[in-house]
């Protein structure tokens, strides 16, 4: 089990430096004079070429690739984000206070998705094939279909223009995660109940069960003991991609609801060009995914011990 831990955490090394490189490079080698785009960011009008100059100077545009990389990279090593190109403050309070905006509203989603998808996906297992079970597959299509940006905006038209019942923009109170919350939720109940559903089939003709029932065994007994166990491993899995996954929908939602969460933060931080920052929430975004597979991968062998043995 240890040097399987141990194996894990080396390929998560490896992924979250290769994405940290990966960004650099492509933010370095993107189109357009980010000097421009930071001194338009900084002064919010047209500059001389004086002042591009010194901008240049300023972030280190002007001393090359591989010069800018170590600038970079070395105070990373030692936990430190850098300074904003634009606002020469610390990205990392900015970057924490983004945070305490999107982390809550994930959560939220995916206990939203979850509560709805469990009773849904088990309703529907009780009678396979039927109206219910065909009305939850059509729900979970229907979620999986349809864009969270456009969701987002008929959420807004119905509950905040027509009826007036929830507002629409901004995070000044809980009133304002709902419509946020359950753009995002829909798509997780979707995959959920696909999986959840899927799950507990296959885990029902598992050969072995119609022993315990010869056995007389009770059957909520079967199912807690026997069917549960596994159909969990693919729920797991689902259940940790779809969070991971939610930072990525946070983006676009976030922006079309107005929440000054990572979302704003990564879309404000590309626009100007703000390279530290964008390196920031790259990096947070990848650290999340390693940890969720991590502790995903790490709950299969404590399921199923099997699971981890060619690592061993």
């Amino acid at each position: 089990m240890i040097r399987s831990i141990l194996s894990l955490l080396l390929r998560a090394l490896v992924v979250v430096s290769g994405a940290s490189i990966v960004t650099f490079i492509l933010l370095w080698n993107a189109p357009g004079d980010p000097a421009l785009a930071i001194a338009m960011a900084r002064y919010h009008q047209v500059v001389s070429a004086d002042v591009l100059d010194q901008v240049r100077n300023e972030v280190g545009l002007d001393a090359g690739f591989w010069s800018a990389f170590k600038a970079w990279i070395g105070p990373l090593l030692a936990g430190d984000f850098g300074k904003s190109t634009v606002t020469d403050r610390e990205v990392w309070p900015e970057l924490v206070t983004a945070m305490s905006y999107t982390f809550p509203l994930a959560m939220l989603a995916l206990v939203c998705g979850m509560c709805v998808a469990l009773p849904l996906a088990i309703l529907a297992t009780k009678h396979p094939g039927s109206v219910l079970d065909r009305a939850a597959i059509g729900m979970a299509s229907l979620g999986a279909a349809i864009p969270p940006y456009w969701l987002g905006l008929l959420l807004i038209l119905l509950f905040a223009v027509y009826l007036d019942w929830l507002p629409a923009m901004g995070a000044l109170s809980t009133t304002h995660m709902v419509l946020p919350a359950l753009t995002l939720g829909l798509g997780v109940t979707a995959s959920l109940t696909r999986i959840i559903r899927s799950g507990i089939l296959d885990a029902r003709e598992q050969a072995f069960l119609p022993a315990f029932r010869r056995r007389c065994v009770l059957s909520r007994n079967i199912g807690r003991d026997h069917i549960a166990p596994h159909a969990t491993i693919p729920v797991i899995t689902v259940f940790g991609l779809e969070l991971a996954f939610l930072l990525e929908g946070l983006v676009m939602v976030e922006v079309i609801f107005g929440r000054p969460g990572l979302g704003s933060f990564l879309v404000n931080a590309i626009e100007a060009r703000d390279f530290p920052k964008v390196q920031a929430v790259v990096l947070l975004t990848a650290l999340v995914f390693v940890v969720i597979n991590l502790i995903i991968d790490v709950i299969y062998q404590v399921i199923d011990p099997r699971i981890g043995e060619h690592d061993a």
